[in-house]
């Protein structure tokens, strides 16, 4: 790896496959299976749908970002369009960290340095990626 950005956004793409950990435990840790239970069968559908979605979507952003990471880096056009997508999606999700009620699942101190350790890496996320998009 010859420049610093390829280094950056191969540690975004790595990092992205770290943050998929936290996203398997989120079912059982959240109740799902018994919160969900009341709604009915077509929205716990949806519901697993759209988490499907996003499972895949940081699956294809960490793949993206670790096999094409010096193509990135180069930031052409449609390296930066890429880029910016990804900015965006990690963005959004840094500024859901602010709105998202999750004081009464913190309830251990590994449970507190996760979700601490989340906020760190979408903000990385969103700096990574946004450094490509606006060239810096």
């Amino acid at each position: 790896m010859e420049n610093w950005r390829e280094i950056l956004i191969t540690l975004a793409g790595a990092g992205q496959l770290c943050v998929l950990v936290a996203s398997a435990l989120v079912p059982a840790r959240l109740n799902w299976k018994q919160d969900l239970a009341s709604l009915s069968r077509l929205h716990r559908q949806m519901y697993w749908t759209y988490g499907g979605y996003v499972v895949m979507a940081i699956i294809a952003f960490s793949v993206i970002s670790l096999l094409n990471a010096g193509e990135l880096a180069e930031g052409g056009l449609l390296a930066r369009s890429i880029c910016a997508y990804i900015m965006v999606f990690w963005g959004v999700r840094l500024a859901l960290q602010t709105v998202f009620d999750v004081k009464e699942h913190l309830t251990t101190w590994w449970l507190v340095a996760g979700y601490h350790t989340l906020t760190l890496l979408f903000l990385f996320f969103t700096i990574a990626y946004a450094i490509v998009t606006f060239g810096f």
